[in-house]
């Protein structure tokens, strides 16, 4: 029998999956008919970018800490169009990313073990390298495109369905799932895409999801950044990058506080709007 509340939810997602394919379907045919909004975004571009981009972290950095992921994907959609070159718009998502992470790790530490990350990690840094190269390399658009487009699927099935649960992972699957994340942290900036799908898989709970991709995000967002920073011959962290990081932290403590008032099931439907948002930020930008 349904309750009021999930009757509610589900009238409420789907609204919310309404709403993006409408922008999906208003952004393409705006780009094409050149409608007066997209002059008004040529004007927006013209934003000094030290104005625009602590704006621009700070409303991501709120929102994707609510759940934990996904600030990279949100902030790139806007982070793109003031910072043409690819590697460093990466690193200052990086950057920022780092800091609010590290600020929710901290915040969460009491129920965070290492040793439940590591079978993760290890894939993760096993693929790593791979990702590093195809971004470097290559045009990662098609890549990129359909992460953002499997992502956003997946959230969008889950709003209407039970999550199916997984009840036995296995070490082997937890290292392929940590392998996935090792190739899109630096291919699309966004490593723990995969790794939230597979967590609520498991049937955990809000803070146990959290416990285990919040470390791994931090920690394969370092390493990254330090293995970006060498194979382009770039400095990792600059001072422009720490300013960066600051409201990246404002953001995480505003959405750690909106985190605690959520319950398991709303924390679920949370977390599939985010897939779905992050995942149509990646397929747009």
């Amino acid at each position: 029998m349904r309750t009021p509340f999930r009757v509610l939810s589900y009238r409420t997602a789907g609204l919310a999956a309404l709403v993006v394919l409408s922008s999906m379907i208003i952004d393409v045919a705006g780009r094409q008919l050149d409608w007066p909004m997209y002059a008004m975004a040529a004007a927006v571009r013209e934003i000094p970018s030290w104005v625009a981009l602590p704006v621009v972290i700070f409303i991501a950095a709120s929102v994707s800490s609510t759940v934990g992921f996904a600030f990279s994907a949100i902030a790139a959609a806007m982070i793109f169009h003031f910072v043409p070159d690819h590697v460093e718009a990466v690193q200052i998502m990086m950057a920022a990313s780092i800091a609010l992470q590290a600020y929710c790790v901290a915040s969460m530490y009491r129920t965070i073990s290492l040793r439940a990350c590591a079978p993760f990690l290890l894939g993760g840094i096993v693929t790593m390298p791979a990702g590093i190269y195809l971004l470097l390399h290559i045009r990662a658009d098609i890549y990129v495109v359909c992460i953002g487009l499997a992502v956003a699927l997946y959230g969008t099935y889950m709003l209407f369905r039970p999550t199916p649960h997984v009840r036995r992972g296995g070490t082997i699957a937890d290292l392929a799932v940590g392998a996935l994340g090792g190739i899109t942290g630096p291919l699309a900036a966004f490593p723990g895409a995969f790794l939230t799908i597979w967590c609520g898989m498991r049937g955990w709970d809000k803070v146990a999801q959290r416990s285990i991709y919040q470390p791994y995000i931090l920690i394969m967002q370092l390493l990254t950044l330090g293995a970006l920073s060498l194979a382009s011959k770039r400095a990792a962290v600059s001072s422009e990058m720490i300013m960066y990081a600051l409201p990246g932290v404002a953001g995480a403590w505003l959405g750690l506080r909106v985190f605690q008032k959520l319950t398991d099931v709303q924390f679920h439907m949370f977390v599939n709007m985010a897939l779905i948002v992050s995942g149509v930020a990646l397929v747009l930008k």
